[in-house]
């Protein structure tokens, strides 16, 4: 049963206006307990921020790690996103992947540290599947501004791994990967990929890149029923240092 102190939680709702996707784009900000103006706290920036909130419940774990884990109170942004664009802003071949990570960090991150006591030192990036991606091709085209990553499951299509090839040193970078093992053969709305060996040749490619590089392969099906039991750990990898 849950505990009823991981239930209260403060969520508070953002819209900004985009003028790189020229749209709207809403946000859901998880403030810690106990949020306090004086201080400033870590950021995790999550793609997919209604399915982190939903399904990953990443609320309840945050208030469990603060509550009783010791760790450091953290503030999470999720970034909400049309299903219906989604490969068009997180796949590096979409035609609005520019436009999706200009926005991230030219204006969601500037937006969030201007309003909330958020530490510009302190950003971690997190994603699923293409989100994973998603969130390592920003760290990229930031270099040094996002050092840590979260990938659960994250699809690194050929065009990722070209991406991650070109470059020389990444010695300045941190990713926490995961990939479940029943995630070698999973249908994507263009074709069918085996997300172990994708992520294994991801791995191999930062690490040889001088990359801090967390991987682990568990028993797990390319579902929030196997992302939600491993964020706790993803987010104590970097927060509880």
């Amino acid at each position: 049963m849950t505990d009823s102190r991981y239930l209260k939680r403060t969520i508070v709702k953002e819209v900004i206006a985009s003028t790189f996707l020229n749209e709207e784009r809403a946000l859901r900000i998880y403030l810690p307990p106990g949020y306090n103006e004086v201080l400033s706290y870590p950021v995790v920036y999550c793609q997919d921020g209604e399915e982190f909130f939903n399904f990953g419940r990443i609320a309840t774990h945050a208030n469990r790690l603060i509550l009783d884990e010791g760790t450091e109170p953290f503030i999470i942004v999720g970034i909400e996103v049309d299903v219906k664009k989604r490969t068009a802003e997180y796949a590096p071949f979409g035609d609005l992947h520019e436009a999706y990570t200009r926005c991230v960090a030219e204006e969601i991150v500037p937006f969030i540290e201007q309003k909330y006591r958020a530490r510009s030192e302190e950003r971690i990036l997190a994603g699923d599947s293409l989100g994973g991606s998603l969130s390592l091709h920003l760290s990229l085209l930031y270099p040094r501004e996002y050092p840590r990553v979260i990938s659960l499951s994250g699809a690194f299509y050929q065009e990722s791994q070209e991406v991650i090839a070109r470059e020389r040193d990444l010695s300045w970078l941190d990713v926490y990967m995961i990939v479940g093992l029943q995630e070698d053969r999973y249908e994507t709305d263009h074709g069918v990929f085996d997300f172990v060996d994708l992520n294994r040749r991801t791995r191999d490619l930062l690490t040889e890149r001088k990359s801090t590089v967390s991987y682990t392969e568990k028993d797990g099906k390319h579902l929030w029923g196997f992302w939600q039991q491993e964020l706790s750990d993803a987010l104590m990898y970097f927060l509880n240092r």
